[in-house]
């Protein structure tokens, strides 16, 4: 039988709130894909939780579920990084 340490997993949980620093370039075009969304969906009632971009090609598209799966070359840029200069 085995047994896993429950302060592993608080460590986890921690971690995971950890603030990250995103490239400009690829927060730049995660913005302009959120803002694209915005422009063509106004009144859409379910809003993202963000933006999975590939790092290389620049590609990307918005992602409404909490926990994102990503492939190898993507990261996810949260909502909270999006809007930080949106207004």
């Amino acid at each position: 039988m085995v047994y896993t340490s429950q302060q592993r997993q608080e460590n986890y949980q921690t971690r995971l709130e950890l603030p990250k620093l995103i490239d400009p370039t690829v927060l730049r075009a995660a913005k302009h894909i959120y803002r694209v969304y915005y422009e063509v969906h106004p009144y859409q009632d379910e809003q993202p939780s963000g933006v999975a971009i590939d790092r290389y090609t620049l590609r990307g598209k918005l992602i409404f579920s909490d926990k994102p799966i990503l492939l190898p070359t993507e990261c996810f840029v949260p909502l909270s990084q999006l809007e930080g200069d949106f207004y």
